[in-house]
């Protein structure tokens, strides 16, 4: 019989990894049902093709949640998510283009805690990649992409 320390132990890393990419199938949703205020925002950033950018960014939040979640790919899809994060930031929270946005009423004060909530994210995520599963760092060497030896056919 298991005992419930085994139980969280092994409990921990899932809903460590859920917690961790809940809000991105949420947000990948957001812009599906909303596809013209994410159009307008993708429009205000400095980058060629929104429409083709908004599609690739709602696959991302789509899959790689799945895929961190699952520990099939997992570390691959932690990188992938860590770049969305921090283009997102750099891209659409530009704090630092607003006058006073650290001020009480400052327009820029959201875009400046979002961009910082980004990078925490970031860092979240840069975990999953250098730890995945607990496992020792050796296996790092041998499994790069994923935090064990697991194909599509494997459990």
């Amino acid at each position: 019989m298991t005992s419930l320390a085994e139980w969280l132990n092994a409990a921990a890393p899932l809903v460590a990894k859920l917690c961790l990419v809940c809000l991105f199938p949420l947000s990948a949703l957001d812009k599906a049902v909303h596809w013209d205020q994410a159009m307008k925002q993708a429009r205000s950033a400095p980058i060629p093709g929104p429409a083709a950018m908004l599609v690739l960014g709602i696959l991302v939040e789509t899959i790689a949640p799945v895929l961190i979640v699952s520990g099939w790919w997992d570390r691959a899809a932690a990188f992938v998510l860590m770049g969305f994060c921090a283009v997102t930031a750099l891209l659409f929270h530009r704090f630092w283009e607003y006058p006073h946005f650290w001020s009480r009423q400052g327009e820029g004060k959201s875009h400046f805690w979002d961009f910082f909530k980004n990078f925490g994210l970031v860092g979240g995520l840069l975990l999953v990649v250098i730890i995945g599963r607990y496992a020792p760092v050796e296996t790092l060497a041998d499994h790069p992409f994923a935090s064990g030896p697991q194909t599509a056919g494997q459990p």
